[in-house]
């Protein structure tokens, strides 16, 4: 392979390596020794690549890896093993560790094609963009019906979805040579069970195989193929990386951004399938499916809620952009509908028409790239933008979807990590629930890939949180077999800003929007380090303990001490819990669906819902609860 000089990876925004670079020399036709990889570690994808800020020159020379890229190119090379699984965080440059892997392999002769593997049509385009720049010509338009790629590509780049289609042409194509496949983000190997087989069959005879992946887990138990799995200390067969390089070290080596989570609250109001108006304040401890019923009546377009936390996501849009001029903006939705209503909000918002990307087709792919290179504030999407898509001026988001698991989670927020400067910050907004809270505060953690379930697990799900809203769906059908059912309604909602998390803390004092106590978090400057963050958060929220004194009622009287006597709400909330404990465990006894036992309950003692019922209903289904469960004993 030809070796050139010149930027490096759009694909990856690499654009600043000061912190985490090594100095390249150039790549030899001889084979690079294990030892020296650190120290001449090849240029190719590092040098064909333009830079991903085309105002301003790339951060020290183009012809420089990152550390890491350097320590996976090690690590590889002392055993060149069939198959690698490298998991680098979001932002951190996979694309670029790919493609100097690929032209190294390729100048060697181990060898002779390259088939990339991405989730989405938008990625596979942009892998053929950036092999390109690297001198790899990979056929992005292949379609299974062509049978084999033309011989001016070196190989194609398609989806699993195309491989799960007909994974015999796949099979043709990698036995037909020595092949490299490279699996971007490979979880999604586990996403059906063709799938799954079809990528086992259709690369089973590659020479090597490299899977790449920013969360390397998955919320079920679908086994990943090629992903080598093995028991924990607790008997849990769990997927083993080859190299990890996770946010909090990319975070300390400049690498991606920190992120700013802006929480709100507020209370809800809406009408269940059984009829029954009811209330919560989003955020509050109650049970699963009200909490899921609060957050949909969050997102709800027709409520206050979505407007008021769009509007503050544009003022701190707005914030960012005195630092950073292009920094953009982007609503991550449930579902086309309230996709389109979300637009027109953002519209009135700010007299400016947002970039609406609806799917995973062409078009969608068209509108991403044109929205990633201008200047506009808000693009709304439906999922899609989720996953590997690359707009690196991305610097505010607003998670307005019902998904919750943690892979999701961590997809989203890794569109907004990617560091193009020193100093850049991410802030994304979220509603104020359980789940979303958990996996913020835990964002720099890494997760593998567990086959098994602990046996210990409180409802038998080895992550809770992550079906909380299919749960409650769940729930809600089931009650529908049991009661004439109306659709749900969402009748009304109020936003309240809650708090800020920011690496494992929790901020601010909660506040009404659009007061002092709101604004000072909105306000921060877009352009801090880490450690600037972290200040000037304990800073704003020095200042508001100290606001906080000796404020007075609005009848100008001081406020009046708590009282000493233990508070109605705390015994209610106890009470809810302890029943939704033994609402679960009757529900593995009986197996019966959560919704059908809170039903049933309901109709033999009498009174409302859950977060309705005072301390002597609730008691009087845990002593139901109770007898059954003595008695199943």
């Amino acid at each position: 392979m030809p070796v050139h000089s010149g930027g490096v990876s759009a694909a990856e925004n690499i654009e600043h390596q000061e912190p985490a670079e090594l100095p390249i020399d150039g790549l030899s036709d001889a084979p690079i020794e294990p030892a020296a990889i650190a120290e001449v570690a090849g240029n190719a994808a590092a040098e064909h690549l333009s830079p991903a800020f085309p105002e301003r020159a790339a951060w020290g020379t183009a012809s420089k890896l990152r550390a890491w890229q350097v320590e996976a190119l090690t690590k590889y090379f002392e055993k060149e093993p069939r198959d690698f699984l490298a998991a680098a965080t979001p932002g951190a440059g996979k694309t670029t560790f790919a493609l100097r892997l690929a032209t190294e392999l390729l100048a060697r002769g181990t060898v002779d094609r390259l088939v990339v593997v991405a989730p989405t049509e938008h990625l596979k385009r942009q892998w053929a963009d950036a092999a390109d720049r690297v001198n790899i010509r990979l056929d992005p338009m292949f379609k299974n019906g062509d049978g084999m790629f033309g011989r001016h590509y070196q190989g194609v780049a398609i989806t699993y979805a195309q491989v799960g289609m007909n994974p015999e042409v796949h099979e043709r194509i990698t036995a037909g040579g020595k092949t490299l496949v490279v699996l971007d983000e490979v979880h999604h190997g586990g996403d059906a069970l063709t799938w799954g087989e079809g990528i086992r069959l259709a690369f089973s005879k590659a020479t090597r195989r490299l899977s790449l992946s920013g969360t390397p887990f998955r919320s079920d138990t679908a086994p990943i193929p090629f992903v080598q799995y093995a028991p924990d200390e607790q008997g849990i067969r769990t997927s083993i990386s080859d190299y990890n390089y996770g946010y909090g070290r990319a975070l300390k080596d400049g690498v991606v951004r920190p992120v700013l989570f802006m929480a709100y609250a507020g209370q809800m109001r809406w009408k269940t399938r059984m009829g029954d108006e009811m209330s919560a304040s989003l955020g509050d401890p109650v049970t699963k499916d009200i909490t899921a019923q609060a957050w949909r009546t969050a997102l709800s377009p027709e409520g206050e809620w979505m407007p008021a936390v769009l509007s503050a996501a544009d003022k701190r849009l707005t914030e960012v952009r005195r630092g950073v001029p292009d920094a953009g903006g982007l609503v991550i939705a449930t579902d086309t509908t309230t996709a389109r209503a979300y637009a027109r909000i953002l519209q009135r918002i700010t007299g400016e028409r947002p970039t609406v990307v609806l799917s995973d087709e062409a078009a969608g792919s068209s509108r991403i790239q044109s929205f990633a290179e201008d200047t506009s504030r808000w693009m709304v999407a439906v999922r899609m933008v989720s996953e590997g898509v690359d707009v690196p001026r991305l610097c505010v988001g607003v998670y307005a979807t019902s998904a919750s698991t943690p892979l999701f989670f961590a997809q989203v927020i890794g569109r907004f990590v990617r560091a193009r400067r020193r100093g850049e910050t991410a802030s994304v907004f979220l509603p104020s629930v359980p789940g979303l809270m958990a996996l913020a505060a835990t964002l720099e953690l890494e997760r593998d890939h567990a086959l098994d379930r602990p046996k210990d697990a409180e409802d038998g799900m080895y992550n809770p949180e992550d079906a909380m809203v299919a749960e409650a769906n769940k729930e809600d059908r089931a009650s529908e077999s049991l009661l004439d059912v109306q659709p749900f309604e969402a009748l009304d909602s109020q936003a309240s800003f809650d708090r800020v998390l920011y690496d494992g803390g929790e901020f601010g004092t909660g506040g009404e929007v659009g007061s002092l106590e709101e604004l000072d978090f909105i306000g921060i400057p877009g352009l801090l380090d880490p450690d600037q963050v972290r200040d000037l958060l304990r800073a704003r929220q020095a200042t508001q303990a100290k606001r906080s004194k000796g404020r007075v009622l609005k009848d100008g009287m001081p406020k009046a001490p708590e009282p000493e006597n233990r508070p109605m709400y705390q015994t209610i909330k106890e009470q809810r819990s302890e029943l939704q404990r033994l609402v679960s465990i009757w529900s593995r006894h009986a197996n019966e669906p959560h919704g059908s036992i809170h039903a049933e309950l309901r109709r033999m003692s009498g009174g409302p819902a859950v977060a309705q019922a005072s301390i002597e209903q609730i008691q009087k289904r845990i002593d139901i609860l109770r007898g059954r469960i003595g008695n199943r004993r």
